[in-house]
């Protein structure tokens, strides 16, 4: 048997197809010592829960465990509320230790919320900070978090459909709470699920747009120089086509061997346009293509 090292593997497997890869949606993938791990908004649990997921292709995912339970968080119960969703999860490395952030919903009877938890692993579980990070009103809906670490920043973005509105602030250097809000302008065609990732020089804002339930969701994104913007709106690169409906509520991942980009995302295996939508979302994994000026090519479903 030819035992091939953690880099071969990523350099040799990360090009295959084979979609979708796993039930569930809003999927959130980071590289943590040269594995893939993935969070996403789970397909199949009754129970309001978090788990994670480790690869070393992106394409055969393990199930490493439930890394949070929204019922084991105290302040999640205090709003009242009949039903909470446990949805949309993040996470983020800084000097050692592991920040999981996560959308409280849904918006009415009562606001949404964002949570953060902090863990010493990418396996969990991870200890909630004992209160609220964000809490939707007043036209904004707070799900979708996002964060992006920089040397000695980071940086923080959330918002959703209902007002469509984009937050981002700058983490204080505990990663539990903000240091300040940076004010911006709204990206065109932003309703929810900002994703930031950095390739040489220029930030890329993505996000998506549309309904969640039906074929008007897709994956637009905008460029800066600036983790903060100001953005310049580039164009929409990922949609419905003949046979899959909905993609979105995507991340960004690079292959530390080979240095290529994927996009992991979810969508409908469905071809009715017809909404809603019923079943459940899939997770899928596509190579992204930049053009000669680094741009974003539109990316095509892969069965």
């Amino acid at each position: 048997m030819i035992r091939r090292p953690l880099a071969a593997l990523l350099a040799l497997n990360c090009t295959l197809s084979a979609n979708p890869v796993m039930d569930g949606a809003d999927p959130h993938v980071q590289v943590v010592a040269k594995e893939f791990w993935l969070y996403p908004t789970e397909a199949h649990s009754r129970r309001p829960i978090f788990a994670a997921y480790r690869s070393a292709d992106l394409r055969t995912w393990k199930r490493e465990g439930e890394v949070l339970d929204l019922d084991q968080v105290p302040w999640v119960k205090a709003d009242g509320a009949p039903w909470h969703g446990a949805w949309a999860p993040a996470i983020a490395e800084r000097k050692g230790k592991f920040y999981f952030y996560y959308s409280v919903g849904p918006q009415n009877p009562t606001p949404s919320r964002i949570g953060v938890a902090v863990g010493s692993s990418p396996a969990g579980p991870f200890t909630d900070s004992g209160k609220p990070l964000l809490t939707g009103g007043d036209g904004f809906e707070a799900i979708d978090p996002m964060v992006f670490v920089e040397g000695d920043k980071a940086w923080f973005y959330a918002g959703g459909s209902a007002g469509s509105k984009l937050r981002v602030f700058e983490m204080a250097d505990d990663m539990t709470s903000f240091k300040r809000e940076v004010k911006i302008d709204q990206p065109p065609h932003f309703t929810e699920a900002p994703f930031l990732h950095r390739r040489g020089k220029t930030y890329y804002l993505s996000y998506s747009h549309g309904r969640w339930n039906d074929s008007s969701y897709c994956v637009h994104y905008a460029t800066s120089a600036s983790p903060a913007g100001p953005w310049e709106y580039r164009r929409k690169i990922l949609e419905s086509d003949a046979t899959r409906q909905g993609p979105g509520h995507h991340s960004f991942v690079e292959n530390p061997a080979t240095k290529e980009w994927f996009i992991v995302y979810h969508r409908w295996e469905t071809p009715s346009k017809t909404p809603p939508f019923r079943g459940g979302r899939k997770i899928a994994v596509e190579k992204i293509e930049y053009d000669a000026e680094g741009g974003i090519r539109p990316v095509k479903m892969t069965p």
